[in-house]
């Protein structure tokens, strides 16, 4: 179909500038063409979105077309525009919907100089922040590149193109009609080159290779014109971020090089876990892939083909299931006031959702009032404060098998505590929170909005109410570890 000119009329939509001429579709500024009264007018800027359909496009255009129609209706929140209408497949396709104000992340690219780390590590969080939005609601994008991930102003990103996208509870119509893989070559996840589609961890790869363009300017894996020059990826490791940009920082090339392994089930479990680690730079576990100076070694590349020889690609399991068996788990640790039988309960509590959650990511908080943070004395420094109770949180967790499973500490200061913990669990995708019962009877909650009742009624997630409990005989034990504690928090 050729281009649009300014001033047609499509369907009561008025067709202005072509603001985007891709070589799947043409993307058209539209505005209603008869005034529409309040309550029908959408309220923001529309785009229309029109397939290119001419005798050389391939049957991917339109098969890809039909994809979006199918899933952006379903999709919602900050990070995918709001789909406003759509054309008759058999008379003009197209697709209306909101026009989202921003730079895509090639505008980062296209600068004479690299980004900062810290404007990496921000747009990374950004970008999985998005994405794991999208997990929730069982869609898969499949062709994250750098053109389709906008950022806006306030720092939100919006995922673009759902042509290749995959939604776990509706047809997937590119796997039944072209039966190929389908993608962009330079992003594109080993397993989806051999036809798995629908995993999750294939977007925490396609982040990876942004991540990596960022940092370095290159691409990880080259932009392959070829099938066989993309299967190089299942055992091919790219030149770590720090041969190519020495400032990287081992605990980011530590992050990349995990969201680029060949095999998914060494990735990142989840987007929400890859944002916690970019949120969270200095708790990163940085291993010997963060420290690499040099390439995988000829005897390595070998085995990596060998291994990637026998290597049987699997899905991970519907979006939201992964999510789901692989959260993350925040623990609430109180700092004053706190009984022995708390603490065990607390432990206890952590110990059992731990167990029936292999990788499950756990984040151990406590809340610093304000007031008592001001009234340290010169002396007693607030990075010294802070410092004195990690090390005591990091204490009550010496009890935990932490096997499989990563940890971080994390020291909040708030004049709200159960605001606070509610803020940190929005803001860092937590999917179940631990914390102690009131200790005060009915009667008082029934007058008083406890700190528990506050964080059960306004979380965003699953919060576990603890009792306190202890055992007789463990009760010397957790005597000594309170005093242990208490002389880590003085």
């Amino acid at each position: 179909m050729k281009k649009l000119e300014p001033g047609s009329e499509i369907d009561g939509f008025l067709v202005n500038a072509c603001i985007h001429a891709g070589g799947m579709a043409h993307i058209y500024s539209v505005s209603y063409a008869q005034p529409q009264r309040p309550l029908c007018a959408p309220g923001f800027p529309m785009v229309m979105k029109i397939p290119r359909m001419t005798a050389g496009d391939g049957a991917e255009n339109i098969v890809s077309f039909e994809m979006e129609l199918q899933i952006l209706p379903l999709l919602h929140g900050p990070h995918v525009p709001r789909f406003v209408a759509a054309g008759d497949l058999l008379r003009l396709p197209y697709l209306v919907m909101e026009h989202m104000p921003g730079h895509t992340l090639q505008h980062w690219l296209d600068q004479s100089s690299r980004p900062e780390v810290a404007t990496i590590a921000k747009l990374g969080a950004a970008m999985a922040q998005a994405v794991h939005s999208l997990h929730q609601q069982n869609c898969c994008h499949l062709d994250l590149k750098p053109g389709n991930v906008l950022i806006q102003e306030d720092g939100n990103a919006v995922l673009l193109d759902f042509g290749l996208s995959c939604h776990a509870h509706y047809p997937d119509l590119l796997a039944e009609e072209l039966r190929k893989a389908v993608g962009s070559p330079a992003w594109i996840a080993p397993e989806q080159i051999v036809g798995i589609r629908g995993d999750l961890r294939s977007d925490i790869f396609a982040i990876g290779v942004m991540l990596y363009e960022l940092t370095t300017g290159a691409l990880p894996f080259g932009t392959p014109a070829t099938d066989a020059g993309m299967r190089q990826r299942m055992w091919m490791a790219p030149t770590p971020p720090r041969a190519l940009r020495p400032d990287t920082p081992d605990w980011l090339q530590e992050i990349i090089l995990r969201c680029l392994e060949p095999e998914a089930a060494n990735r990142y479990a989840t987007a929400a876990e890859l944002a916690f680690d970019l949120s969270n730079p200095e708790q990163v576990p940085v291993t010997r892939r963060g420290q690499r100076l040099q390439g995988q070694p000829f005897w390595g590349k070998v085995r990596r083909w060998f291994k990637a020889a026998g290597l049987e690609y699997r899905p991970s399991p519907v979006p939201t299931e992964q999510i789901s068996e692989v959260p993350i788990l925040m623990v609430a640790v109180p700092h004053k006031d706190v009984s022995d039988a708390t603490l065990y309960s607390l432990r206890q509590a952590v110990s059992r959702s731990l167990s029936t959650r292999p990788g499950a990511r756990l984040a151990v908080v406590t809340v610093l009032s304000s007031s008592s943070s001001s009234s340290t004395d010169s002396s007693r420094s607030e990075t010294q404060l802070h410092r004195n109770h990690l090390a005591r949180l990091k204490q009550w967790a010496q009890g935990l098998d932490m096997s499989g499973h990563g940890v971080s500490y994390h020291v909040l200061e708030s004049g709200d505590v159960a605001q606070a913990l509610v803020r940190y669990a929005e803001g860092n995708n937590v999917g179940l929170i631990i914390l102690g019962a009131a200790t005060h009877g009915l009667q008082m909650q029934r007058w008083i909005a406890t700190v528990p009742m506050r964080v059960a009624r306004d979380a965003p997630c699953t919060v576990i109410l603890v009792k306190q409990q202890l055992p007789f005989e463990a009760l010397s034990q957790l005597h000594h570890d309170h005093q242990q504690l208490t002389e880590a928090g003085s």
